[in-house]
């Protein structure tokens, strides 16, 4: 089969090495790709968003599936636009999607369809969010609506900073995706993620893992797009899974296949663990990011023909075998990231830090110049290793850092700390 990627990050590198082991691939493409990508399939510079680049690419090069990637094209109707074409694409549809590019469509999901969450409401105006934030009291939650990458979540101890979230949001600080906001309760307990694969109406699980999405060590500073993750998660009980799966996971399936908007891909859950169980926190329609980069490397089994299962409709026959080895990633980022930074540092030690055993290194903003390797974004590299337990895994995946030659880069220390 020939297969095409979709998106440039850590994420894809690691669908890429995982795929290009398939006895069932013929060739493999990026789009775009990054300099460590080029390893495992060939790279074409064809943006994400551009539709008409892809489908057409994909009629030249008689790509049989697609695989997407990031959460813009998804929310954007990509798969959509090739299905209409007659190419097979792995993903949700954009009005399943939407769980994903709408917060609050997630949170009014949930409330149809019986599933644990937050009490919350959907805010327009800053009049409304004064209201709503003075009848629910502090702490409070202020999240832009739509997809602003990671970064449109206000944790508010305060309701003057709830209030001061809001402003900034309305005022156009996250751009349409704060047009409107979700102002949500705090929930308190351990977050924690759940993932499986949909093809419509079947929930195939996954490993668990757990990312650490704070900037710095214990989990403080503002949020990320993800500084490190580990697999598995010890929060992610067998109990704690089915319980997701059948309180959570499965009714919001069953609900969007109802509402005639049938969700086939990843399913990525993040939960908040209260006394009171498992509550959905957040919904993402496809893999996560650093979390695919734990997930691939414990994963046995074919991840094409996983894919292709998830969506022909035929999970309900498949099983997934993983690796009992634990996984941990260590992000590795330019300096002043999440704020500005700036690109183009030469980056040396790669080859050194994966000559260890057992360790690869996924590439996420990266490009390839004269000088060799430079960062290109402001989440860089992906140093993954394998360990019997988390606690090992974390003591390879460090070692590898340090070989690691990238005076412009910094990461955190304390990745996987909650397991170890």
């Amino acid at each position: 089969m020939n297969v095409l990627v979709v998106g440039s990050g850590g994420r894809e590198h690691a669908l890429c090495w995982q795929l290009a082991a398939s006895p069932l691939l013929g060739g493999l493409w990026c789009a775009p790709g990054n300099a460590g990508i080029e390893n495992e399939a060939t790279c074409v510079a064809l943006d994400p968003m551009d539709f008409d680049g892809l489908a057409a690419f994909c009629r030249a090069q008689a790509i049989d599936l697609v695989v997407v990637g990031p959460e813009a094209p998804l929310c954007a109707g990509l798969v959509d636009r090739l299905e209409a074409e007659g190419i097979a694409a792995f993903g949700p549809r954009a009005a399943a999607a939407r769980i994903e590019g709408s917060k609050g469509f997630m949170k009014d999901l949930c409330a149809r369809h019986g599933v644990p969450t937050a009490a919350y409401k959907r805010i327009g105006s800053l009049a409304e969010a004064e209201a709503f934030i003075a009848e629910l009291g502090a702490p409070l939650v202020v999240k832009a609506d739509g997809l602003a990458a990671g970064k449109g979540v206000v944790l508010a101890e305060t309701e003057a900073e709830a209030l001061d979230a809001a402003r900034a949001a309305l005022g156009g600080a996250f751009g349409e995706a704060g047009v409107t906001l979700v102002i949500e309760e705090m929930l308190v307990g351990e977050e924690a993620s759940y993932f499986a694969l949909v093809d419509g109406e079947t929930v195939l699980p996954l490993e668990t893992a757990q990312d650490h999405k704070a900037v710095g060590e214990g989990d403080t500073g503002p949020n990320t797009g993800g500084m490190g993750a580990y697999s598995p998660a010890p929060a992610m009980t067998p109990a704690l899974c089915e319980e997701t799966r059948t309180g959570i996971v499965e009714p919001l399936v069953r609900g969007l296949a109802a509402e005639g908007s049938p969700y086939t891909g990843v399913f990525y859950a993040g939960l908040m663990l209260t006394a009171d169980g498992p509550k959905l926190l957040e919904v993402n329609a496809r893999f996560g990011d650093p979390e695919c980069q734990v997930l691939m490397p414990r994963l046995k089994s074919d991840l094409l023909a996983a894919l292709i299962a998830a969506h022909d409709g035929e999970l309900k026959e498949f099983d997934l075998r993983w690796r009992d080895e634990a996984a941990l990633c260590v992000v590795l980022a330019t300096q002043g990231y999440p704020s500005a930074y700036e690109k183009g540092s030469a980056i040396r030690g790669i080859d050194a830090a994966e000559d260890l055993d057992d360790v690869t290194v996924f590439h996420a903003g990266t490009a390839r110049t004269d000088v060799g390797v430079v960062a290109a974004g402001g989440r860089v590299l992906g140093v993954t290793a394998l360990g019997a337990d988390v606690a090992a895994a974390q003591s390879r995946a460090y070692e590898a850092v340090g070989r690691i030659d990238w005076p412009e880069g910094f990461c955190r220390g304390d990745i996987g700390w909650r397991a170890v």
